[in-house]
């Protein structure tokens, strides 16, 4: 396939010049309310340094971590400063649709700072647990402790497991490295799946706690 071929050939060429800033871009994006893959591109850069040496791992980390953190920070400004009129306007644009919404306040009211820090591990709080954090006038040094520890253990954990990941198939037979591929493509999807379900649970639960418009819910204190 010469085509397949020449595109590879191409992502050669562009990832050590230009995989760095990607990264951090597309995790800082993420991390500011787009609902970009940040987490998918961290784990593919750190599987492609295991292959490449000119794309060094713990740079690919660095900044995956900062662009979290910068990200995060941006976005916990965005709620402070325009809270539930800029989810208002725009959050059905970037798939915020009322019941995520409701979600996140209602998993950062129980929980508060541990949103921050756990939700950089969750797809639907990495997007959100900032700009709550803002909306709900959580006291930034306590926002960036959680913030910062997260991001940090977050880009470590997700870039070196996909560097050794990635070792690991260099060492496989030909032939095995596929079968491996599809089998670590199943797992990850089935996680995704029992996420999904969790998400709708919580869902429920947060409708039954959080009753009525949005509006209202953005403007519950926490206990």
């Amino acid at each position: 396939m010469p085509v397949i071929s020449s595109l590879f050939g191409e992502l050669q060429q562009l990832a050590p010049l230009h995989g760095y800033w990607v990264v951090g871009l597309i995790v800082g994006l993420e991390s500011l309310g787009l609902p970009l893959p940040g987490e998918t591109i961290l784990v593919l850069a750190a599987i492609y340094a295991a292959t490449d040496p000119n794309l060094n791992i713990w740079l690919v980390i660095a900044v995956a971590a900062f662009g979290a953190i910068i990200g995060d920070n941006i976005g916990y400004w965005l709620g402070s400063r325009y809270g539930y009129a800029l989810l208002l306007r725009y959050g059905e644009r970037i798939g915020m649709l009322e019941p995520r919404i409701k979600l996140g306040q209602y998993l950062f009211l129980r929980h508060g700072a541990k949103v921050v820090f756990l939700g950089r591990f969750v797809a639907l709080l990495r997007i959100l647990a900032a700009f709550l954090a803002g909306l709900n006038r959580m006291p930034w040094r306590a926002f960036l402790m959680a913030n910062a520890t997260g991001g940090l253990i977050w880009a470590t954990a997700f870039g070196v497991g996909g560097f050794i990941f990635g070792k690991a198939l260099l060492q496989l037979h030909h032939a095995l490295a596929p079968i491996v591929l599809a089998l670590a493509l199943a797992g990850f999807f089935g996680c995704g799946y029992l996420i999904r379900r969790y998400e709708d649970r919580l869902t429920e639960a947060a409708e039954r706690a959080l009753p009525g418009p949005l509006v209202a819910a953005l403007h519950v204190k926490r206990p």
